[in-house]
């Protein structure tokens, strides 16, 4: 198991820093109101099928290299360090689901999943990558607005 979440990080860290976003000259400041992320990060609702696309992306979400969905079962190499994300949208409100994708340290503070949309106070970043983000705001939406389908 523990071989198995150290292949699938080192998987996402090569493939996902590969694709990090364009530095950012300042830090990217969230709104956090009680533990959530009431406002969208592009003012728009993201797209659900955006979003699985990322999800399911290994060189972007990477999110089923640590998480369960039964729903894509027919999807190969589900993680099982993280959560099932079965029901994950009743469990969390949208503003919840935005923070934990977008700097989950702000909620499960020993979490290892890493933020998607920060891009200050990281640790251990290869130079290459400092002031990057991993997803963009819009991919982080979309993110978001598939999680929102996952009853």
């Amino acid at each position: 198991m523990r071989r198995s979440l150290m292949a699938a990080f080192a998987l996402y860290v090569a493939a996902g820093g590969a694709l990090a976003q364009e530095p950012v000259k300042e830090p990217i400041k969230l709104d956090v109101v009680d533990d959530s992320l009431p406002k969208s990060l592009t003012g728009a609702p993201g797209n659900a099928a955006a979003g699985k696309k990322v999800f399911l992306t290994r060189t972007l979400g990477n999110c089923l290299a640590c998480h369960q969905v039964t729903s894509l079962k027919s999807e190969e190499f589900h993680g099982e360090f993280g959560p099932s994300l079965d029901g994950v949208a009743g469990r969390y409100t949208e503003a919840q689901l935005r923070l934990i994708v977008a700097d989950p340290k702000r909620i499960f503070t020993d979490t290892v999943m890493p933020a998607f949309f920060k891009n200050d106070g990281l640790s251990r970043v290869r130079p290459e990558f400092v002031g990057k983000t991993i997803l963009t705001a819009a991919q982080v939406e979309d993110v978001v607005a598939f999680l929102k389908t996952l009853n």
